[in-house]
């Protein structure tokens, strides 16, 4: 059998965001669990990984999005799983943020999501067959101190999600939300700060910041939250979530079961803030 007939019977997966971190752990893992993978970037990796399809691609463009979704289905002729990656991350008190700012972060964590999604999603109504699994966060749970942009982000996400499961069953289709903790990523030295600080917040924001820092030097590494994208993409039944990692596992129990108060007195203390 050629090399093309042999990609011809992969599944074709598209990773947003797939050059680092819990993207580039993501595309590397589909592609030993034998899916054809299409790696989208804003920047060429200066390495690439082995095996993987690289496509430029900004998810707050409509154009870029509709060119790189295009070239996927020419170079594979089908879509068979999205997955929704890209992402930026926000520390600084709710207020320190300009509307401008928050946009940002909407554009990309939001709405760079359903315009990838409304791209593949003719594709996979014509296949009658597709997943789409989004990258949330436990903060898509638990809003945190100091990240309160990032987690309306993430919250939008899940509900977004939700409904556009119930909408596209019918054509085959399903969606599911990976919910990592920490990570052990760049997502930390990567986040944007608030672009108009307030002393104020200086103590709270620091304290917010030294907390992510340690948090993520020890927390699993993004091949762990790859392991849960896999396990979302192939269940012949999947969840509508799953959590990824220890910590997110952790904390999602917690909410579940722990009475409100004594889980808001715990995340404060986590998060070092005043009693």
């Amino acid at each position: 059998m050629s090399r093309d007939q042999t990609q011809q019977q992969r599944p074709v997966a598209i990773v947003t965001g797939a050059t680092a971190g819990i993207g580039d752990a993501t595309a590397r893992a589909l592609h030993e669990a034998g899916y054809r993978v299409f790696g989208t970037y804003r920047k060429l990796p200066a390495t690439k990984a082995p095996g993987i399809d690289y496509v430029a691609c900004d998810v707050t463009d409509d154009h870029a999005v509709d060119a790189a979704v295009r070239e996927v289905l020419a170079k594979a002729g089908r879509i068979d799983l999205l997955v929704n990656n890209a992402g930026v991350g926000l520390v600084g008190a709710a207020e320190e943020s300009s509307l401008e700012q928050a946009r940002s972060v909407f554009d990309v964590n939001l709405f760079g999501v359903i315009r990838m999604t409304n791209a593949v999603l003719p594709a996979m109504r014509k296949q009658r067959s597709g997943r789409i699994v989004n990258i949330s966060s436990v903060m898509g749970l638990i809003p945190s101190p100091f990240m309160a942009l990032y987690s309306a982000s993430k919250h939008a996400v899940e509900g977004y999600s939700q409904a556009l499961d119930h909408e596209v069953r019918v054509d085959g289709i399903r969606v599911a939300l990976v919910e990592p903790g920490y990570t052990r990523t760049t997502f930390e030295s990567n986040a944007l700060a608030a672009d108009r600080q307030s002393e104020h917040y200086a103590l709270g924001r620091a304290n917010a910041e030294a907390v992510l820092r340690n948090e993520v030097a020890k927390a699993d590494p993004p091949e762990v939250v790859a392991g849960t994208v896999v396990t979302a993409a192939t269940a012949t039944k999947p969840q509508l979530r799953y959590t990824a990692g220890r910590d997110a596992t952790t904390v999602s129990l917690l909410r579940r079961f722990v009475p409100t108060s004594a889980f808001d007195k715990s995340l404060r203390k986590r998060m070092q803030m005043p009693a």
